[in-house]
């Protein structure tokens, strides 16, 4: 992170509002009506629990009226308040940033050496992705193939490493693609090197040698391979097919490249790297609103028919949105080698990484008595919120932007009269956005009155067509 020079006045921060998004406005008017075509007896396509769950929790993210912790300033005694986050996994865009900063961050503090590092990234055929989204089992056992593979290789191109050397990685399972498509692949971070215990030091380290396209073609054979075998004994693909895919020119689907390599000493390129790998499954700066109807998502590179946006509904967004939230209790990292939780060397091989960097404070609130360290019984796994947005955006979220002193969280406001009180002595909306009913087809157009059409063949008798009741606020308040 680079560091301002000094006398130079840092950044005042600025308290998102998630309201003001396209993405919220598009959840908030189209959510409801989504669930219920979801919930037709006559539609095929079923939304899960899950993704119901974080579609409706992000509702409630960033918004004040939800509750809030209030800060204040001892000096001057200026006074905020900080809305509570959805800690959601795939659709809110600002819990997804905070979980891929704090990855990135844990893994280069306190797991990942100095050594150098190779991104690894596998893309299997369109046939077998169905059964990577949807058999967990096929899923570990592609990646347990992979990471295998890659350890061989590296093994017998490390000069004097013995059979017994292990790597050490940490592998990224994707379920999405760059247009919002489901796309299971795998990005998986290398050690470039494989480790051997040593009775002196603990842990021996063996460089790898120069790896070029032509290594990382000999690995995609073996795994292809490996892949298509395993599959066969699991029953998901016939043994005709199998030898059919082998057959295929251009590698039959499968994809590796390995030519991402980041050298020892740049920390904050791997850093940046990490985050890549740890990233949500959509950028919610490349949405757009056409018009009312219509919603843009700029593509980060040219698709395969050479588009380079996506034109969307409403509800084609929260629809593409919603399968891409992955299933509970599953990690979207994993730690491989000796750096699995339990491996005999992880002790040794984690201890070569560098020390903590704690996030600096800007130049005004930087004093000799005061560093913006983590407090010691915090997990090594866990980072500060402020600290977080300290070390991305160089901006600290507490600093009073009046008098420049640190401000502290004094309380945490959730009891509804307490939040309506505060928030309108200081002109902000006491009561949460509206959520719009579900709407019958045309589903999106109103009458000049601003009454919604509703389709009433369709939506007599569903509970779900009926306007959403107006609940007071101590019945929306979750915490």
């Amino acid at each position: 992170m680079a560091v301002q020079p000094q006398g130079c006045t840092p950044a005042a921060y600025c308290r998102r509002r998630p309201a003001d998004t396209p993405l919220y406005r598009a959840v908030q008017n189209h959510l409801q009506t989504f669930l219920a075509l979801c919930h037709d007896d006559w539609e095929d396509e079923r939304i899960s629990p899950h993704a119901e769950r974080e579609l409706r929790r992000y509702l409630e993210c960033g918004i004040l009226a939800y509750g809030f912790a209030r800060a204040r300033c001892g000096e001057c005694g200026h006074g905020r308040g900080r809305p509570f986050s959805c800690k959601g996994r795939t659709v809110c865009p600002s819990c997804n940033a905070r979980r891929m900063a704090e990855t990135a961050a844990h893994l280069v503090d306190h797991v990942l050496p100095r050594l150098p590092v190779r991104q690894w990234v596998l893309s299997l055929p369109k046939r077998l992705r169905y059964y990577l989204q949807h058999d967990r089992e096929a899923l570990n056992s592609a990646l347990r193939i992979l990471l295998n593979e890659i350890e061989r290789h590296l093994r017998a191109q490390s000069p004097g490493a013995g059979p017994d050397a292990r790597a050490g990685a940490v592998a990224f399972i994707h379920r999405f693609g760059s247009s919002l498509n489901q796309h299971t692949h795998f990005h998986v971070c290398v050690i470039d090197g494989v480790f051997e215990p040593d009775p002196q030091n603990g842990v021996r380290f063996f460089a790898v040698e120069e790896l070029d396209w032509q290594d990382a073609e000999a690995v995609q054979a073996r795994v292809r391979r490996r892949i298509l075998r395993a599959f066969v004994r699991r029953g998901l693909l016939d043994k005709d097919d199998r030898k059919e895919m082998e057959q295929w020119n251009h590698g039959g689907g499968f994809s590796l490249d390995a030519t991402v390599r980041i050298a020892a000493n740049d920390r904050h390129g791997l850093e940046r790297l990490l985050r890549y790998c740890a990233r949500g499954p959509f950028a919610a700066e490349r949405l757009e609103e056409l018009d009312q109807h219509r919603l843009i998502y700029h593509l980060p590179k040219p698709g395969t028919d050479g588009r380079t946006q996506l034109i969307l509904s409403p509800l084609e967004l929260i629809e593409r949105i919603a399968a891409l939230v992955p299933p509970p209790r599953q990690h979207r990292h994993r730690y491989y080698g000796v750096l699995a939780p339990n491996a005999p060397l992880r002790a040794a091989v984690t201890a070569l990484a560098p020390e903590a960097i704690a996030a600096q404070l800007p130049p005004s609130v930087e004093t000799s008595d005061h560093e913006p360290v983590e407090t010691p019984h915090r997990s090594p796994a866990r980072y500060l919120w402020a600290m977080l947005l300290a070390r991305l955006y160089e901006v600290f979220p507490l600093t009073c932007p009046k008098c420049g002193t640190e401000m502290r969280i004094i309380a945490f406001v959730t009891e509804a009269a307490p939040v309506q009180r505060i928030l309108s002595h200081i002109g902000e909306p006491a009561l949460p956005p509206r959520i719009a009913p579900a709407r019958g087809p045309p589903l999106w157009e109103e009458e000049d009155s601003g009454a919604i059409v509703l389709d009433e063949e369709r939506f007599t008798g569903d509970p779900l067509a009926q306007p959403e009741p107006e609940y007071e606020l101590d019945q929306r308040i979750s915490w």
